[in-house]
């Protein structure tokens, strides 16, 4: 099919069986051909200005016009020829800096040149893409922020992860990416299954699907207290089968005395007509009945696969379930766009001690309310703090004026345990001594 990509179409038929990071250049018809790489060679010096305060932008140091750069393509000249040109003409080219001539070129070939390069999916490649184009899916997340959610939650081959997010399942990949396929991921979904849209995009091999489980948050508080329903599995997906044909096997039978009456009433009815009618109508009966056999087939299909998927999502659901009452994950991201305090009451209680968890959050006010709730219990040692600019360019001081401020605020803390003899009234306050003297202040003001 067509794939348009930024003001260019193309076809990818001749890219299968080409090495990621291969370069092809579009030819005429959409077509992609290999770009054979041209050694340049620069016999002078590089001329170069010291400042760009000279320059006036009055749009008349370009000699080539609009209708000279039409006549070069008609004529079939490359992109980098046109380019080229474009240099030799421009009057102020020599007088900018060095990096105002790079960027010129850049721009200029990004324009002319239709070249196109195939990468191999990855997070970083996957983040950047979704928070240029479509932030609002994935939470605005940043992808040094997701670095860092990854760093800060220890996310490695063999851990056992639970996974929280509504960022169309990037978060989701890029812990699969990190953990290379060994260990096990378990992703608590809301409504009625888990979105994993950017998942599939990072190609991941089958065998990573292996160890990922799905488990609803709809039924987290009934798996805490115990009182989760769950039908139990029959050894085998194929004992309800059998019944079901037997019923099938019933309705055929009458489904057969009713086409033999019907048949009955046709040959009475066709004594009084024609023989050419008579086997016109046997033709058409003929027709109706095999149209019915296959039909009926076709149901039995359709109700075998149904309760095959069923079967197996059940299957799934048990098998997630034993691994959330085991409570030894090794870790917790929630990236949600719901409050997150709800959320990890109930998500901790299946995390190990001394594990750690890390929670994404657009804004700073919810996370101060996640950070005085949790403090107040004393249970995780906490740590709350903004993500700032993302860099700084190289070779100068300034950022980029379309740079994001702030990449949100992640609260991360590690799963402790408190001895419990001093759980009773009476040690709370040699807690509240051992504390410092600001973090007491705070307490007692979020109190009253």
């Amino acid at each position: 099919r067509k794939i348009i990509f930024e003001k260019q179409w193309f076809y990818l038929d001749n890219a299968i069986g080409h090495i990621y990071g291969t370069t092809f250049e579009v030819t005429s018809g959409g077509n992609l051909q290999p770009k054979q790489e041209v050694e340049e060679t620069t016999t002078e010096t590089k001329e170069a200005g010291t400042d760009n305060r000279n320059i006036v932008d009055d749009g008349k140091s370009q000699k080539l016009t609009h209708d000279d750069i039409k006549a070069l393509k008609d004529k079939g000249i490359k992109g980098q020829e046109i380019v080229q040109q474009l240099i030799e003409n421009s009057t102020t080219f020599r007088d900018k800096t060095e990096f105002a001539q790079d960027k010129y070129i850049k721009k200029k070939k990004k324009k002319y040149e239709a070249v196109i390069t195939i990468v191999k999916p990855s997070t970083r490649i996957l983040s950047t893409m979704y928070y240029a184009r479509e932030p609002g899916k994935i939470n605005h997340l940043r992808y040094d922020t997701l670095a860092q959610m990854l760093t800060i939650g220890n996310v490695r081959a063999g851990n056992k992860m639970i996974v929280m997010e509504t960022c169309a399942g990037l978060v989701l990949g890029a812990v699969m990416e990190r953990m290379g396929g060994y260990g096990s991921i378990i992703q608590m979904y809301p409504g009625g299954g888990p979105v994993r849209a950017a998942t599939s995009c990072f190609g991941f091999p089958k065998h990573f699907f292996d160890n990922l489980h799905e488990f609803p948050l709809s039924k987290v508080d009934s798996l805490l207290s115990g009182t989760i329903s769950i039908e139990a599995l029959p050894s085998e997906p194929e004992d309800n089968f059998l019944v079901e044909e037997e019923s099938n096997g019933l309705s055929d039978e009458k489904q057969t005395s009713l086409q033999e009456t019907e048949e009955e009433s046709t040959t009475e009815a066709a004594m009084e007509i024609n023989q050419t009618e008579e086997q016109e109508t046997m033709d058409i009966n003929a027709e109706d009945t095999e149209f019915q056999d296959n039909k009926g087939k076709e149901n039995k299909e359709n109700v075998r696969e149904k309760q095959r998927k069923q079967w197996e999502r059940r299957k799934k659901l048990v098998e997630t379930a034993a691994l959330l009452r085991e409570k030894n994950a090794d870790g917790l991201i929630v990236a949600s766009k719901f409050h997150p305090t709800p959320l990890l009451l109930s998500l901790l209680e299946f995390v190990a001690p001394s594990r750690p968890f890390v929670v994404y959050c657009q804004y700073k006010e919810v996370n101060h309310v996640c950070y005085f709730s949790y403090y107040s219990s004393m249970t995780f040692y906490l740590f709350v703090w903004g993500v700032g600019f993302l860099k700084v360019l190289p070779d100068r001081s300034h950022p980029k004026l379309t740079m994001s401020g702030g990449g949100g605020y992640l609260l991360s803390g590690i799963t402790v345990v408190l001895d419990k003899s001093k759980s009773d009234g009476s040690d709370s306050e040699a807690l509240k001594m051992e504390e410092p003297s600001s973090k007491r202040c705070k307490v007692q003001d979020l109190n009253c």
